[in-house]
Parts: C-alpha cells; sequence; structure tokens
C-alpha cells in the first residue's frame, strides 16, 4: 500500500538516518566551534602572506581567544550607523516658525499612498534644508470618482460596469520665507517629482502700503530697458507715420512677397508693369 503524500517526506527522512553504533564501540564525536576572527587586516595579510620579505606580526594568545556570544549584540549596538543613514529612520526636522505668516500651501496627490508618503517626507527634508519652516504632512479628504459604464450594447445594456478611482492627497505649509526660496524650494520639487505623484500650490506674497508706487515704477524700468522693442508692438510707432506705410506697400521686397513680379500680376505703380506683355497692333 502506498503512503499518501503527507508522509512521504517522512518516511524518506527515516530511510536516511543512521543506525546507532555497535555495542562495544566508542564513538567519539568532536563538535567544532566557529569562532569569529578578532585579528586586524594587516595581521591577517601577514598570516596569508608567507613570500620571502613579508611582514610578519608575532602572534599572541589573544588572538586566537573566542569572542563570548552574549557580548557580540553588545558590541553591535555600540555601531553608530551614518548620519545621512540615521536620519532615513527618523521624523523630518523642522524649523520653527517666527512669525506665523503663511507663504505657500503645497498639496501633494496620488493614487499611490506608498509614492505620496515617500514624496511627502521628501518635501519636508527639502523644506528643513533650505531653512523653511514648514508644518505637515497632513492628510487631506480623499477624492472618491465612480464611473458605471454598460460591458455590451444593445440587448446586454442591463450588463454593467462599476469603476473606482481614490486619490489621496497630502498638504504641507511654510512660513515665514523669503518668495526666492520658496520659488527655488517648489522648482526643486518640480525637477526631483516623483512618478505617479501630483503638486499644486497656492503662494502667497505680501508688500507694503505703498504697493501701487512700486508697480509703477516697475512699470518704469522695464519700459527703459524695451523702449525700442516695446515701440514697434503691434506697429503702432509704424503706422503713426503714413510716409513710411505707403513706402513700405511700394517697396519691391513687399510686392515680390504677394506676387507682384509675377507674368500676369503687374500693377500700374509697379515699375515698368505695362511693358511687361510685349503687343503689337494689327491693321
Amino acid at each position: 500500500m502506498a503512503s499518501p503524500a503527507y508522509a512521504r517526506s517522512l518516511v524518506n527522512l527515516t530511510k536516511r538516518l543512521k543506525l546507532s553504533p555497535i555495542a562495544g564501540r566508542h564513538v567519539t564525536v568532536t563538535q567544532q566551534k566557529r569562532h569569529e576572527s578578532t585579528q586586524t587586516v594587516a595581521q591577517t595579510a601577514a598570516t596569508i602572506d608567507r613570500t620571502p620579505g613579508a611582514a610578519q606580526l608575532p602572534s599572541s594568545d589573544t588572538d586566537s581567544a573566542p569572542i563570548d556570544p552574549s557580548k557580540i549584540e553588545e558590541e553591535l549596538s555600540k555601531i553608530r550607523l551614518p548620519r545621512a543613514v540615521q536620519a532615513t529612520y527618523l521624523d523630518p526636522l523642522r524649523h520653527k516658525t517666527t512669525h506665523g505668516i503663511k507663504m505657500c500651501e503645497l498639496q501633494i496627490r496620488s493614487y499611490s499612498v506608498r509614492n505620496l508618503e515617500v514624496f511627502a517626507d521628501f518635501a519636508m527634508r527639502a523644506a528643513y534644508y533650505l531653512k523653511l519652516p514648514a508644518k505637515g504632512p497632513k492628510p487631506l479628504p480623499r477624492i472618491t470618482e465612480r464611473w458605471t459604464v454598460p460591458r455590451s450594447n444593445f440587448v446586454h445594456k442591463k450588463s454593467q460596469e462599476n469603476f473606482e478611482r481614490v486619490t489621496l492627497r497630502r498638504g504641507i505649509e511654510v512660513f515665514d520665507g523669503h518668495p526666492e526660496t520658496v520659488a527655488a524650494w517648489l522648482g526643486f520639487l518640480k525637477k526631483r517629482q516623483y512618478y505617479g505623484v501630483g503638486m499644486k500650490a497656492n503662494v502667497w506674497e505680501y508688500g507694503g502700503v505703498e504697493v501701487g508706487q512700486d508697480l509703477d515704477a516697475e512699470a518704469e524700468r522695464i519700459a527703459e530697458r524695451l523702449s525700442e522693442e516695446l515701440h514697434l508692438v503691434g506697429g503702432r510707432g509704424l503706422m503713426n507715420e503714413p510716409g513710411k506705410v505707403t513706402g513700405m506697400l511700394e517697396a519691391e521686397p513687399f510686392k515680390a512677397q504677394w506676387g507682384a513680379h509675377a507674368a500676369m500680376g503687374g500693377i500700374p505703380s509697379v515699375p515698368n508693369a505695362d511693358k511687361r506683355v510685349l503687343t503689337k497692333k494689327v491693321q
């Protein structure tokens, strides 16, 4: 009778077991222990390298002494990871707000919570290194969208299928930051944007009471730089002088563009236009 499938492994294991030694024989089994090497790199290299002239260090009794297994975990716990590696296990650092003036409100959206959390953490760390006081990321309400479409047409109209899409969101607020620094932060996030993640930012800029005078001064400064080019925008400067308009219309390059010099396109204003086609009088 064949043994069931779940018992075959046990049967095979029993066949592989060795029988106990015959009575009267003494079998000694030596258990080898594996010890961690306590030698330094120089000592190990000197031990391996047996060529003439190689540096040979005197061996001591402490080199072959085994390490206590109970102290291994204690020694490993004393090893400090690099700060860059430690930062990945800790929350992002934050600067404290001084005045509480909101400068930017960033909203991060994604369909994947993993991509969303990774990029939100990245944005917080970037704000810290730019010395921008930031708060967040705080979870925002989800956006749930549903669609119902028929699976087929005509008589199968009652067989329909539902689709759903859930958009996850996180919000980050930046306070007391310079507008140029906030713009640099947003530009850096746009350049390093994570796949499957979208962003929407609302930026506030604050000015003094004399904001109107500042805008007028800025407009005058731009007009001085673009005085000649701005005069030609829309042809307004050219249209004020009728003589220039007439000269431009009668210029040969302008006429050549619209075909005035073609075989049948002659006009009286073109020089010698009436002499292009030779005619003879028939008596």
